[in-house]
């Protein structure tokens, strides 16, 4: 095997090299951690040493890439779960059942598990509350407490928080929650879906009147066509909601007959009913292409069979061997027994053999790849069914009169007929984009490539910084093979050069082989009008898709890179050099930047912490807390460096004793973070996302989650006042000081890459429904 990129062997180390508790390591290369993975999923085995050597082989040069959470935790013996996500129960429509249903979902993303949600089931707000003389808050208000909840678990570890939240197109608080995420901090922890029924689209392309109602009572009517217009015009406003055709999910499930689903995981890939749980894998595409960019470039499908084998099996074991927050979900899992397996590289396989994303050609041959995988899938779990048993609710008729096993060849539903199946669904089209990193920065997904180069920012441990080169793996290996110096194909087309229409193509081409569903995002310019925009929707509707998504730059969810033009551009296609801009500005009102616009380049992270001199300049604020008898003062020094102010350290002092040894340890570790310089708002993010369990209370208009966001605000308004950070009255400002700044020659800032609040760098983009940074390995879906 051919090293791997740095950036891939950097994502290795930080997130799935197994360590020891003294932070050495345990997984000494990379075929130790797969060598781990193949014996932790052998165990499910009778006789693990004869399946070993076989996973291993599977695994061997990123052919087969289980979700991260298997990489990460088979085979360490943490209390993990192996599972990605989960779809949690019903939620009821009282106060007790809805606060234990939270508790349930914190357990669970505990253990590093996505959830998601279906508020359908809360009355709309202002409807009467019997017995307690009250009218009900809404769902909308018990999604704040789930956002708030989740953001408590992000501040007590890793940003491993994310959550779907989904409501019925009927539901009276609907168009509430269309333009939820309007308001530039609420619900960031969610992603958002409207549950469409076949009826609601039936309605709006007739222009029909349509009823909210809830529990058969019916509170207004609108007319369709206006709704439909409010979701189009919030996703292109601000990328959210997306749109869930649950009734077609419903129709073509493989379990219909025992299990009626209304949510789906935070990334849209698997449709769960309650308890439900995903268990996700990817063949990688971009290995198994035989002779790239020769006349005969061919997918080896007999390959691809082999390997889809030994993958059905992997994640089939993964059941028995995995941990489960709750044990509603351990039975889930165990009598339905559904595994996702899935696809990446899609993007860089079609370049390798020649074929255009979205053309006629790549439709053709990806339909001939998912068939081949679906069916190689489906004959592995029969095989199993024979060795092992069936899943537990496998009821023969029921199971072969659904619509997706109906489409199957007649040889693969014989099969299943007369042996049963192991595995109730099987396919899913998961994200992969750290994953897709890992295996040396192949294509993620089915998506296509977002940029063939770009360049990245690395931080020496001296604090200096050097720019390093990342690229696509199949723009390198044409690079390899053909020479630097030769055109690019065709084939080499990225996001930017991709009209809507071909990525719906895609995605329509792909589901039809795939029982559970996808997650992709249909990144737009943007510059796109809502002419061109506005049926991108119906569309995919139309076309067969369960579910769409959109992303369009905006000023709520984020900004732009800049690139440089290629001077040395040859081919039809060429490399699109990326460039770090002079600041981006991303989530602007929740995410605060540099005012001013050349001084990020110059944020220095130091090894060496700043000395301090004798006097600094400071100011002291007061906070009174009702919960505390006395008053709390705040003391931010500044110090003045390269020409402006900086905060520099922090005191906090109070009468009350009580505080006195958080107070301390708080403000010496702020403090040392203070010191060593930087970007350092990212205290002020961490500080405000903590939620107390026994409730905040409202000051100066507004409510205050904890003391520690109280203090986290002062910081907040402080860094502001210095000039350290925006605000939000700043925006208008910043954006006019970024157009003044830019050079002239610089081309249109390319799509969708935003700030990463890990790393700092504008690297951070949006595929399959998840933030993905392309710079450090960052990735939150939610």
């Amino acid at each position: 095997m051919s090293p791997i990129a740095p950036i891939s062997q950097q994502i290795w180390d930080m997130k799935y090299r197994l360590k020891g508790p003294d932070g050495a390591p345990v997984d000494q290369t990379i075929p130790d951690t797969w060598q781990r993975i193949a014996r932790a999923l052998a165990v499910a085995e009778k006789d693990p040493a004869a399946h070993e050597p076989g996973f291993f082989e599977a695994l061997k040069d990123f052919r087969f890439l289980p979700a991260g959470r298997i990489v990460a935790g088979a085979g360490t013996a943490r209390k993990v779960t192996l599972f990605n996500c989960f779809v949690m129960g019903t939620v009821p429509d009282d106060m007790a059942g809805i606060f234990e249903h939270l508790k349930e979902a914190a357990l669970t993303m505990q253990q590093g598990g996505g959830i998601g949600y279906d508020f359908s089931t809360l009355r709309p707000r202002g409807a009467p509350v019997k017995g307690v003389g009250a009218d009900a808050s809404g769902p909308l208000s018990f999604m704040d407490v789930w956002d708030a909840m989740c953001r408590t678990i992000m501040s007590a570890g890793s940003r491993r928080g994310a959550m779907m939240a989904t409501l019925r197109c009927d539901h009276p608080d609907i168009e509430a929650f269309i333009e939820a995420k309007r308001e530039a901090n609420r619900l960031r922890m969610f992603n958002l879906s409207v549950l469409v029924t076949d009826a609601f689209m039936q309605a709006v392309k007739q222009n029909q009147a349509w009823e909210l109602k809830f529990n058969g009572t019916a509170y207004r009517t609108v007319q369709a066509r206006d709704l439909w217009d409010k979701i189009m015009r919030a996703t292109y406003a601000y990328a959210e909601p997306g749109v869930i055709f649950i009734d077609r999910i419903n129709q073509r499930n493989n379990l219909h007959y025992c299990e009626t689903i209304s949510a789906t995981n935070p990334c849209g890939e698997q449709p769960l009913p309650p308890y439900g749980a995903c268990l996700l894998g990817s063949v990688n595409l971009a290995k198994l292409v035989r002779k790239p960019f020769e006349a005969d470039a061919a997918l080896d499908l007999e390959e691809l069979d082999r390997l889809t084998r030994a993958a059905v099996r992997m994640m089939d074991n993964t059941i028995d061997v995995s941990n489960f927050p709750l044990e509603q979900q351990a039975h889930e899992a165990r009598n339905k027994r559904r595994v996702g397996l899935g696809i990446t590289g899609l993007a860089d396989a079609l370049i390798m053999v020649g074929a255009r994303y979205g053309s006629a050609a790549s439709i053709t041959l990806i339909e001939a790849w998912m068939k081949r995988l679906q069916r190689a899938a489906y004959l592995a779990s029969v095989d199993l069914a024979r060795e092992k048993g069936a899943f537990p609710l496998f009821d023969r008729d029921a199971y072969l009169a659904g619509e997706s096993i109906r489409e199957l060849d007649a040889d693969v539903r014989d099969a299943i007929a007369q042996h049963g199946i192991r595995n109730a669904l099987l396919t899913s089209i998961a994200p992969t984009g750290t994953i897709s990193l890992l295996a040396d920065n192949i294509s993620s997904g089915l998506e296509p490539v977002f940029s063939f180069t770009y360049m990245r920012t690395v931080l020496m441990p001296d604090g200096t910084r050097r720019q390093e080169e990342v690229s696509d793996y199949a723009y390198r290996l044409y690079k390899q093979l053909k020479g630097e110096n030769i055109p690019l194909t065709e084939a080499f087309v990225d996001a930017q050069g991709l009209a809507p229409a071909d990525h719906v193509r895609v995605q329509a081409a792909v589901q039809k082989y795939i029982d559970s569903s996808i997650s992709k995002t249909i990144n737009v310019p943007e510059d796109i009008d809502f002419e061109s925009f506005k049926d991108i929707y119906l569309m995919a509707y139309e076309q067969g898709c369960k579910g769409c998504t959109t992303y369009r730059p905006n000023d709520i969810t984020g900004s732009v890179l800049t690139i440089k033009k290629d001077e040395k551009k040859a081919g039809p296609a060429p490399q699109q050099q990326a460039e770090l801009p002079l600041v981006a500005v991303a989530k602007p009102v929740q995410v605060m930047k540099p005012r001013d616009p050349l001084a990020a380049g110059g944020v220095i992270y130091m090894t060496k912490p700043l000395d301090r001199p004798e006097a600094l300049p400071g100011s002291t604020y007061k906070i009174t807390w009702p919960d505390s008898e006395h008053a709390m003062y705040i003391t931010l020094n500044d110090i003045l460096q390269d020409g402006r102010l900086r905060p520099f350290e922090v005191f906090i002092n109070s009468k009350n004793t009580e505080h006195y040894a958080w107070t301390v340890a708080l403000t010496r570790m702020i403090s040392a973070v203070f010191r060593r310089g930087g970007d350092v708002s990212f205290v002020v993010d961490e500080l405000k996302a903590v939620f107390d369990p026994r409730g905040g209370h409202w000051m100066g208009g507004k409510y205050v989650p904890s003391l520690l966001a109280a203090i986290g605000g002062v910081i907040e308004q402080h860094l502001i006042r210095i000039g350290f950070m925006t605000g939000p009255d700043d925006l208008r400002e910043e954006k006019a000081m970024l157009a003044l700044a830019a050079n002239a020659e610089t081309p249109k800032p390319l799509s969708g890459l935003r700030q990463c609040p890990k790393c700092g760098q504008p690297g951070l983009i949006k595929s399959e429904g998840c933030d993905t940074c392309t710079s450090c390995g960052y990735s939150k879906c939610g």
